[in-house]
């Protein structure tokens, strides 16, 4: 059940720096786009802040453009924006696919790429209302010191969930981010750590602002496990890019939803005429099984997630060729 919000303090500055200035200001300050997600976490209690930063006018992160050099997307370009443009779905379709496949069109017509990128993870001792948390001592993500779904283990397993970030990652995406200290950049994949209580590589009042992906002659495809085939975040999600440029097709994966950070799955053989498919792809699909470790954060049992998103990756790659 969710909860009244209390009194929020809303901040909206208009330049990068200004949204920094205002993070280092109030440093237990969120900051808000669409919201879809975060709103959600402020009335089940799960997400404490007294001001929120509103970045929605900040003309720079605004930006989405499709060039010969490749594609740069502002953190706040809307998911409705990438799936409506034609240069995307021609030159990336991975990308516009997994935009189309986050929630519904209402969500999509607010959130953010930014938004999606950061994504707090999820479990299903976490997302609850606060009585339930409360009534099982918390978890280790939240006031507890204990993860109800690896109670042995010393860090939380709260699973990583965003739709867009392995679609990006596949086309060798790279990352803006701003802070105090000027801005940096970084591959996107270098964004996240398998912590599911602090799964973000950004430093105390770093932003995400930009997203830029290379120019690429390869082709993609992305598609998620789901309970209902609208609406719901991915059991897990796969992204595959194949370049058959040269003597064979070389493929690049990666995964959401089986852990606490988007993985890129290393395929380090070729596809070339002369190859036998079937041995390839059971390769592929055993890659995909060693490297994934989804664990009981959804109702949904581990294994067959563990089988289900081998079988998805090779039927995807299957179809690029």
């Amino acid at each position: 059940m969710s909860e009244a919000l209390n009194a929020l303090t809303l901040l909206h500055p208009t330049t990068i720096d200004a949204a920094v200035a205002a993070l280092e200001t109030n440093p237990t300050a969120r900051l808000c786009a669409g919201g879809t997600d975060l709103i959600v976490s402020l009335r089940r209690g799960l997400v404490e802040a007294e001001t929120l930063i509103d970045i929605t006018g900040i003309d720079a992160m605004q930006m989405l453009e499709v060039s010969d050099a490749g594609l740069r997307i502002g953190a706040g370009v809307t998911l409705r924006a990438l799936t409506e443009n034609p240069d995307i779905a021609a030159a990336y379709p991975a990308i516009s696919q997994a935009a189309v496949a986050v929630a519904g069109p209402t969500h999509r017509e607010v959130a953010t790429v930014g938004g999606n990128l950061c994504l707090d993870t999820r479990c299903l001792y976490y997302n609850q209302s606060h009585w339930w948390r409360k009534s099982n001592d918390f978890c280790q993500k939240y006031r507890g010191d204990i993860c109800h779904v690896a109670p042995k283990g010393n860090r939380c397993r709260a699973a990583f969930s965003g739709d867009l970030a392995p679609a990006l990652m596949v086309h060798g995406a790279v990352v803006d981010i701003a802070g105090k200290d000027g801005l940096r950049q970084i591959p996107l994949a270098e964004l996240y750590q398998e912590d599911g209580a602090d799964h973000l590589k950004l430093g105390p009042g770093e932003i995400v602002i930009a997203v830029t992906v290379p120019a690429t002659h390869a082709t993609s495809s992305y598609a998620k496990i789901r309970v209902r085939g609208a609406i719901d975040f991915p059991l897990a999600g796969v992204a595959v890019a194949c370049d058959a440029q040269g003597a064979g097709a070389r493929f690049t994966l990666a995964i959401t939803g089986t852990n606490s950070m988007p993985l890129l799955v290393d395929i380090p053989d070729t596809l070339g005429p002369s190859s036998d498919a079937d041995t390839f792809f059971k390769d592929m699909s055993k890659r995909v099984q060693k490297a994934v470790s989804p664990q009981r954060t959804s109702t949904t049992a581990p294994h067959y997630r563990r089988l289900s998103v081998s079988a998805l990756a090779c039927r995807l790659a299957r179809g690029l060729v």
